[in-house]
C-alpha cells in the first residue's frame, strides 16, 4: 500500500491498459480519478474498483476537447485540492492510407494523443505543486520507433509524445515534477488465450504482453525512490524493436 494518501489521475482509465492502471494503483492504496469519454466504461469500472475495497472516482473527460480537460482538473481541485500522479493514457488511431486520410481524421488523432497530453499536464502542474512535487507519465508506442503502412497520424502523435516527454522533464524539473514515458509492444487488451503459440514465440520474452507490464512499470516509475529517472521512454516490447526480421 505504498500510494495511501495519493491522488492519482488516470485518462483513458475505463478500458485496456488505463482500466489495469487505475486498477493497480487502487491496490497500491491510492485514491484513483478514472477519466474517461466511455460513461458506461467509466461507471463499471469504478464500481468495480470500490468492490474491490479501492478508492476511486469517474470523471467523464473527453481528453480532444480543452474546455473537458479543464473541467476535469478544476472537479479534481475542488475535491481532492491535490494531485501526485497524472498518468496520460487516453489515445487512438485510425488506420488509413496517407492519400486517403482526412484533415480532420489527422486533427482527431493528434488532438487526443499528442494535444491532450500537454493540456492535462498543464492543467496537472498547479495541483502537483500543492504537494512536494509528483510524477507524469505519457504513454506512447513504439510506433514512435517503427511503423507498418498506414499509421501516419498515430505514429506522429506517439513520436510527439516521446519528444513531449523530455521536453516537459526539462521544464518541470524545478517544480520537482518527474516526466517519463513507456512506449508499450504488443500489449493484449482483449481474449490473451486466443492468441496462437507464433504471436507468443515471435517475442524475445516468448509472450505477448499483458496490461499488467505497463500497469506496474507505471507503479515503479512514480514510486519516489526512483526519482532520478526522468526525462526517460521505457521501451516494453518483449523485445521486438530489437528483433532483427529477414524475409526468407
Amino acid at each position: 500500500m505504498k500510494y495511501m494518501e495519493k491522488v492519482v489521475i488516470v485518462t483513458g482509465g475505463a478500458k485496456g491498459i488505463g482500466r489495469c492502471i487505475a486498477s493497480t494503483y487502487a491496490e497500491e492504496g491510492a485514491t484513483v480519478i478514472i477519466a474517461d469519454i466511455d460513461r458506461k466504461a467509466g461507471d463499471q469500472t469504478t464500481e468495480e474498483i470500490t468492490e474491490q475495497g479501492g478508492n476511486a472516482l469517474f470523471i467523464h473527460t473527453d481528453i480532444s476537447a480543452p474546455e473537458s480537460i479543464a473541467t476535469l482538473f478544476r472537479k479534481a481541485g475542488e475535491i481532492f485540492n491535490r494531485l501526485d500522479i497524472l498518468i496520460n493514457n487516453a489515445g487512438f488511431g485510425i488506420w488509413k492510407s496517407p492519400d486517403s486520410l482526412t484533415v480532420e481524421e489527422w486533427d482527431s488523432v493528434l488532438n487526443t494523443n499528442l494535444r491532450g497530453p500537454f493540456l492535462c499536464t498543464k492543467e496537472a502542474v498547479p495541483l502537483i505543486q500543492k504537494g512536494n512535487g509528483g510524477s507524469v507519465v505519457n504513454i506512447a508506442s513504439t510506433r514512435a520507433l517503427m511503423s507498418e503502412p498506414d499509421s501516419e497520424a498515430y505514429a506522429a502523435s506517439k513520436g510527439g509524445i516521446v519528444a513531449l516527454t523530455h521536453a516537459l522533464a526539462a521544464s518541470l524539473s524545478k517544480y520537482n515534477i518527474q516526466v517519463n514515458c513507456i512506449s508499450p509492444g504488443w500489449i493484449e487488451t482483449g481474449d490473451y488465450s486466443r492468441l496462437r503459440e507464433k504471436d507468443h514465440l515471435q517475442h524475445f520474452s516468448q509472450r505477448v504482453g499483458k496490461p499488467e507490464d505497463i500497469a506496474n512499470t507505471c507503479i515503479w516509475l512514480t514510486d519516489p525512490g526512483n526519482s532520478f529517472i526522468n526525462g526517460a521512454n521505457i521501451i516494453i516490447d518483449g523485445g521486438m524493436t530489437r528483433k532483427m526480421i529477414y524475409e526468407h
